[in-house]
């Protein structure tokens, strides 16, 4: 009779598990997978020199005119990605909901002075609005519901589209990057955050629908090139959602990487438990949870923005 193999628990994972029944591995967020099936070979991203001297700042627009990519997520997370390499981030929330100041933390419905106060009153001061966040070295200028009033006040205002770009005008030289959360629409709002920003992120959920909508966004960016903003550039495409057991997710990439070739990021963010943690937590999944795949994928996201 054979004796009896002593029984060995399985070690629980190390790492958070999607919304699924298996978690993705141990890679960057899923990098890794993402590029060796699409047949791409990852490039090595170096680790950012740190800096002497801050500022100017250079102005990202975090932007798609649908809803649910994953905007709010990547500003709050790549923020505080760039935040670790040494980078002074101020993260601006210009969506009405305010999803990006209750991603931090904030009481958006609480809060006496917003974006708002500083587009629409004269005697407002940007300094008097900007509020800390718990990552050190990265600020936020918080939004609520009153942002949405701006969108129809602007509409008689001269120089419209270009409000918020001399809103943040006197704190470019205190920051080294400037990350614009726009609301998921194309309205007057995300044109004024596209006529001050220096580029265009774009998150794209790895879903059909999410592709379908990148060519109205790609019609716009043209649109305020050639009105407002001719030097405004996409810094790249952000794949978010990412679900590789799945062919759908991995069959939408491919389309977007034939499609636009090397504007499309390395990283890759899967889905997972822990970005719905971070949300009720109040603070970036760097800090949440620092060595889990999403962090690494958004580290990964900063390293390859700064090499941009």
């Amino acid at each position: 009779m054979d004796t009896p193999r002593p029984f060995t628990p399985r070690p629980e994972p190390l790492d958070e598990e999607p919304y699924g029944e298996e978690p993705y591995g141990d890679d960057e967020g899923g990098a890794v997978d993402a590029a060796a099936s699409m047949g791409r070979h990852r490039l090595m991203v170096p680790e950012p020199a740190p800096l002497t001297e801050h500022g100017p700042a250079r102005v990202i627009a975090v932007a798609n005119q649908k809803g649910g990519v994953g905007k709010t997520t990547s500003t709050i997370n790549l923020g505080a990605a760039l935040a670790e390499y040494g980078r002074r981030v101020l993260l601006v929330d210009f969506d009405p909901q305010g999803a990006l100041s209750v991603g931090l933390g904030v009481q958006a419905h609480e809060l006496e002075t917003t974006i708002y106060n500083l587009l629409m009153e004269r005697g407002a001061e940007i300094d008097e609005v900007i509020r800390p966040t718990g990552v050190e070295g990265m600020d936020l200028l918080p939004s609520n519901i009153d942002l949405s009033a701006a969108e129809v006040q602007l509409v008689t205002e001269v120089g419209r589209e270009q409000a918020l770009g001399r809103a943040i005008k006197p704190v470019l030289d205190q920051y080294d990057v400037i990350l614009i959360d726009c609301q998921p629409s194309l309205g007057l709002l995300t044109i004024n955050a596209l006529a001050c920003a220096d580029s265009i992120l774009i998150p794209l959920a790895c879903e059909f629908f999410s592709l379908r909508g990148v060519a109205l966004l790609m019609d716009t960016i043209d649109k305020v090139q050639q009105r407002l903003n001719p030097d405004l550039e996409i810094l790249g495409i952000l794949a978010t959602m990412f679900d590789p057991r799945t062919l759908h997710t991995k069959e939408v990439r491919q389309r977007v990487i034939e499609a636009f070739g090397e504007l499309v990021f390395e990283a890759v963010i899967n889905r997972t438990v822990r970005f719905p943690e971070t949300t009720v937590a109040g603070e970036p999944i760097t800090t949440w949870a620092p060595t889990s795949n999403g962090a690494k994928s958004y580290r990964l996201l900063a390293r390859e923005v700064l090499a941009r």
